[in-house]
């Protein structure tokens, strides 16, 4: 019976076990993940103070773009790698500026266009405005320019191109951005903007505040920044990572000299040992200051040394400690160290290369960004203008913009070993893994020019007899002829 009753007992128990698990199985279990980074604690609380959520535009607001483009200029102004970083910036993007090639299958529409639209290039001097907005961008985080007329430009289209800076694009009295309307530049309903309210005189001006402002069509004003956050209409300097590093950099500076400036303020230091004499105020004084004659020789008291104070600045972390700084100011312009330094003392072919590489990739994609947000717009009102003038500008009239295809040559990016570029680029060429065109416009040549130019030189070469070492035998000597010419020798 015993043994019976503990059957029913166990029995019992594996039912109820068995009739709970359901239950259990049917309660999800929470699976909780923790990452390091979203704890707050006493060692991170003050780091992520500042941390917020708000949006783009809220977080650009009005004011915030003003404080930072005052500290923005105030330290390229006053500090000399930031203006180094900012001008080498803009060469290297823009250079000498860009020129057009038309790629239409009417050759003489093509070259009437360029040659015009280049002329007007030099007229309007194109290339330094580029220059300058792409150092607004740096300094201000964006740059405006407005198509107008001006009819003292030395050329049959008189379409110009005038910069006005990012603090004169505001509408007073806008604090708040809403859906369809930021500080000075308005949308429609699919967001596109729709007119920029310009400010009638700059807000820096002398003077009361400036309250009126023009509307502007999108269509005359071209906005050149860079998207940093999705929903984003305006910009911050593009050096605002960088500002707390050139305000450290220059304080370290500036302690570093004052404490080798302190020490060398004393030429020579009388110290000793000894126990004061008994007619030790009739000797010398503490902190007392003697006049030192030059080439002079005397005798010092007994016990009395004389030497100088160890000034122990600058100390051997200061050149580290300001190439570490740099390199990390220069990171957010994707910018090597030897460039954003002009010294590539320590480098050696192999680290300079590697270095450039992240560097022209940077470069390729600004000069792309910059010709599909600047320089289609001035080309296409250009091309409108072109159409219009009497006589005929352009051999055809009509032309669709829609049809016309083109693409900007820029300065090509000069190789530290021209031997061995040339040698790889005459592998390429000859492996057929290449053309000529692409190897052109790496050299921000056109292709079609190099062609022509070379044509005309070898044909002046022939009629002068002059030999071309470049090409190679029409005929080449059999072997036969190379073997019996070898017996005879």
């Amino acid at each position: 019976m015993a043994f019976a009753g503990f059957l029913k007992h166990a029995f019992r128990l594996l039912s109820s076990r068995l009739s709970s698990r359901p239950s259990e199985r049917a309660e999800p279990r929470r699976v909780r993940a923790r990452y390091d980074a979203a704890v707050t604690s006493p060692e991170n609380r003050r780091h992520w103070a500042n941390a917020d959520l708000l949006s783009a535009d809220a977080a650009n607001s009005p004011e915030v773009r003003r404080i930072l483009r005052a500290r923005a200029r105030y330290e390229i102004a006053n500090n000399c790698f930031a203006r180094g970083i900012t001008n080498t910036l803009a060469n290297f993007i823009v250079g000498t500026g860009p020129r057009l090639q038309l790629l239409t299958p009417d050759a003489e529409l093509n070259s009437a266009i360029e040659r015009q639209f280049n002329a007007w290039a030099e007229a309007v001097n194109l290339a330094e405005k580029l220059r300058v907005m792409r150092m607004a961008v740096t300094q201000d985080g964006e740059a405006f320019a407005i198509l107008t007329s001006n009819p003292g430009i030395d050329h049959p289209v008189q379409l110009d191109i005038r910069l006005v800076e990012a603090d004169q694009i505001a509408t007073p009295g806008l604090v708040t951005p809403t859906d369809r309307a930021v500080d000075g530049i308005v949308f429609d309903r699919w967001g596109n903007p729709v007119e920029y309210h310009l400010l009638t005189r700059h807000p820096g001006d002398p003077g009361l505040p400036v309250m009126d402002y023009r509307r502007i069509s999108a269509r005359d004003v071209i906005h050149y920044f860079h998207l940093q956050r999705p929903g984003q209409h305006r910009a911050i300097p593009e050096i605002t990572p960088a500002l707390p590093l050139f305000s450290q950099l220059r304080r370290y500076t500036l302690a570093v000299l004052a404490a080798a400036e302190t020490a060398a303020d004393f030429a020579a230091v009388v110290q000793t040992d000894m126990p004061p004499p008994p007619d030790y105020e009739a000797v010398a004084q503490p902190f007392e200051v003697v006049e030192l004659e030059p080439r002079m020789a005397t005798v010092l008291p007994y016990g009395f040394k004389i030497g100088q104070v160890q000034p122990q600045q600058p100390s051997t972390n200061h050149e580290a400690f300001v190439k570490l700084i740099l390199n990390e100011i220069a990171r957010c312009f994707d910018m090597p160290l030897n460039i954003a330094l002009c010294n590539s003392a320590g480098y050696n072919y192999a680290s300079g290369r590697l270095d450039h590489q992240t560097f022209f990739k940077r470069i390729r994609t600004e000069r792309e960004h910059m010709a599909r947000v600047v320089l289609r717009p001035i080309l296409r009102a250009w091309l409108e203008e072109a159409q219009l003038i009497a006589p005929p500008l352009l051999p055809a009239r009509g032309i669709a913009w829609s049809d016309l295809a083109f693409q900007f040559f820029w300065d090509g990016m000069e190789h530290v070993d021209p031997v061995k570029e040339a040698t790889a680029q005459k592998i390429r060429l000859e492996t057929m893994t290449t053309t000529l065109a692409y190897e052109c416009a790496r050299e921000g040549r056109d292709w079609e020019a190099v062609l022509k130019q070379r044509a005309k030189e070898l044909a002046l070469m022939r009629e002068l007899g002059i030999a071309d070492t470049t090409e190679a035998p029409l005929s080449p000597i059999p072997v036969e002829d190379t073997e019996d010419a070898r017996a005879e020798a």
